[in-house]
């Protein structure tokens, strides 16, 4: 019985989906910015997403993008100088710098600057996030209506 109680638990999590994808900054794994999905239930439709700001020694941080649809999911990178980075979502964006490790803004009136540098993307369940680097880096949009 004790056997029984310890494997159940696995099969409530076997189906989940833990993944990220991450952009090396300056081309080395000391500054990245990495997007992380979590499943917390493999019925569930969301996943968790957070970024992960860092540049080595001087900043580590977590940051919370909130609950969003675990499939069909772009998170467009952009870069604005000085460590300043936009992601975008659709109307939502954060504004991470990676110089002191802070928040800079966040929300839906928010505009991404800078220039484009790539998407992350989270096509499906079965699929791993990846992040697709832009081949000809491009000025910032506005987000799609």
């Amino acid at each position: 019985m004790r056997k029984i109680l310890i494997v159940v638990p696995l099969f409530l999590l076997a189906g989940c989906v833990n993944d990220s994808a991450t952009f090396y900054a300056d081309g080395t794994r000391e500054h990245t910015l990495t997007v992380r999905r979590q499943q917390e239930f493999f019925w569930k439709e969301d996943a968790q997403y957070t970024l992960m700001a860092a540049r080595l020694p001087e900043c580590q941080r977590a940051i919370s993008l909130g609950e969003m649809p675990l499939e069909g999911l772009e998170f467009e990178l952009f870069a604005s100088g000085d460590n300043v980075w936009s992601l975008r979502a659709g109307k939502y964006v954060w504004q991470v710098e990676t110089q002191g490790c802070t928040l800079v803004a966040e929300g839906g009136n928010t505009a991404a600057t800078g220039t484009r540098l790539g998407t992350y993307t989270a096509e499906s369940k079965k699929s791993k996030m990846r992040f697709d680097a832009e081949a000809t880096p491009a000025p910032a949009a506005p987000p799609p209506q």
